[in-house]
């Protein structure tokens, strides 16, 4: 089975940026953190803010946004409320579909989050650990995966030179154990465009470089195939590619696009790639991570001198006395924040999920229980657990679903949390970074706006804080559901309310 990877996950938009989103989607960590996910339309038509407007005039103009048209058929649910520690000092200032259910896409991050702060602290540290033992005078190697997300080629060889600095040159059986979180890796309501794409890899106890691998499409001549590059020379020889792709001529479209198989390593290249182009990078997801991950160690200890006789990974954790021999231990949890609400960064944001499910020790589903830990933290803020239903930590399922009430109130709460400003300050700032970066250049409300984006096919949101400059700072939230308008469009109309928004004044 093939299938086409798509990019309509956050942030896809013209085909334009399309290379620059490729880019920033692959798991090279050299890119990591830049712009990954980023939503890169430049607004060349922001309304100049000419005028202020009052309370009533506010909402007129928010009102006619919303009855255009081009929105008929679309669902907009809004919330606007002026910054307050106390129910009585947040006033409503905008609210439509206050209480209606929205797709949030990656604004659900925003609960994720939220929750990760408060339960497990931005202290929050994981865990890689390799240990040793002697079976029969043979030499067992077991790795324990915890599910580290900023795990990277780097920390492999890290690992590596700690076990040679043992003096071991000898491993008889090398064992990953990829069981650290219970359940399906593969997020079962998920699309399968998504879960082959690099921006949709499983998050599972053993991760290397965001379970995803690069390839790069290059003009070659007029009316020849485009060539197909690995930043990993040794997947050349991994994969088999089907490459009915086209160089064409200067000025044709852009329609170079790859597919995968989804059990076998088949790479399908099709779609034409004019002859002065750039290159036109992609990211593909490792349907087999916690395999790919051994093979990747075995090799490097093969390597570094180190004879590895057999690998593979085992169903359960051994009941021996183990000796831990070599371990990695990732950055804190207020340090990968900012690339899960800047970067919306999907494999962080479930990462994340099922360290909170595992936290609680539940033996049956991480993801399930990541998702309760949610609920009951929030629960204990104010954050009512019937305003959203919530299938995953990232957005990207469909399923996922939120009242425009229930960001406020989540953002409202953490403004006065313990954690508020480290919250505040991992979500992007317009016209700065992140999902943001592009967007505002052109009217004056940079660094007075933070929020998080989110964007899957047909449904646009955006959460955060503003702070006008004439009014008190708000708090808002804003979805455009089942939009027949492409990325662009509806970011446009989104910016549109939140430039309106900028101008309020206190009267």
């Amino acid at each position: 089975m093939v299938f086409k990877l798509v990019q309509h996950a956050e942030h896809p938009v013209d085909r334009t940026f399309q290379i620059l989103e490729r880019v920033l989607r692959t798991p090279l960590k050299g890119l990591l953190g830049i712009v990954c996910g980023a939503s890169l339309w430049v607004s060349s038509s922001q309304p100049a803010v000419a005028q202020e407007y009052c309370r009533a005039d506010l909402v007129e103009q928010i009102d006619a946004i919303s009855n255009r048209p081009d929105l008929t058929q679309a669902h907009i649910g809004i919330l606007v409320e002026q910054q307050g520690s106390t129910a009585a000092e947040r006033h409503v200032i905008v609210e439509r579909n206050t209480d209606k259910w929205f797709v949030p896409a990656s604004t659900l991050k925003l609960l994720t989050t939220a929750a990760a702060l408060q339960h497990l602290g931005p202290d929050f540290q994981i865990k890689t650990s390799v240990y040793a033992t002697q079976q029969d005078n043979k030499t067992h190697l077991y790795i324990m995966g915890r599910g580290d997300p900023t795990f990277t080629d780097t920390d492999l060889d890290n690992l590596v030179q700690q076990i040679v600095q043992q003096g071991l040159q000898h491993i008889d059986y090398l064992w990953g154990y990829d069981g650290y979180f219970s359940g399906r890796a593969v997020h079962p309501n998920w699309e399968w465009e998504d879960v082959l794409a690099g921006y949709g890899a499983s998050a599972n106890g053993l991760i290397l470089n965001e379970n995803a691998i690069g390839v790069t499409l290059y003009p070659t001549e007029l009316g020849q195939p485009l060539r197909v590059e690995w930043p990993e020379p040794t997947q050349a020889a991994r994969w088999q590619v089907n490459n009915t792709s086209l160089t064409v001529t200067t000025g044709e479209p852009i329609t170079a696009d790859v597919g995968r198989d989804w059990s076998q390593p088949i790479l399908h290249v099709f779609g034409n790639l004019p002859i002065d182009a750039g290159p036109d990078p992609f990211a593909l997801a490792i349907t087999q991570p916690g395999i790919h991950f051994i093979e990747q160690f075995e090799t490097r200890l093969s390597q570094a001198g180190i004879t590895v006789v057999a690998d593979g990974l085992t169903p359960s954790w051994p009941s021996l006395q183990l000796t831990e021999i070599a371990t990695i231990t990732s950055p804190a949890l207020s340090e990968w924040l900012p690339i899960i609400n800047q970067d919306s960064n999907n494999l962080y944001a479930e990462a994340l999920l099922k360290s909170l499910g595992r936290s609680t020790g539940n033996p049956n589903d991480a993801i399930q229980a990541g998702t309760e830990v949610v609920q009951e933290t929030l629960s204990d803020v104010g954050i009512a657990a019937n305003s959203y239903q919530m299938v995953d930590g990232s957005g990207l399922s469909r399923h996922n679903l939120v009242t425009p009430r229930t960001l406020v109130d989540t953002l409202q709460s953490m403004a006065y949390n313990s954690h508020g400003n480290l919250y505040r300050r991992s979500l992007t700032t317009a016209g700065e970074d992140g999902g943001l970066n592009y967007r505002y250049r052109n009217a004056p409300i940079q660094v007075k706006l933070q929020a998080k984006t989110g964007y899957v096919s047909n449904n646009e949101s955006l959460a955060g804080y503003l702070q006008p400059s004439n009014h008190p700072p708000l708090v808002f939230s804003i979805f455009l559901n089942n939009a027949a308008l492409s990325a662009t469009d509806m970011r446009k109309i989104i910016d549109e309310i939140v430039v309106n928004l900028a101008q309020l004044n206190d009267c």
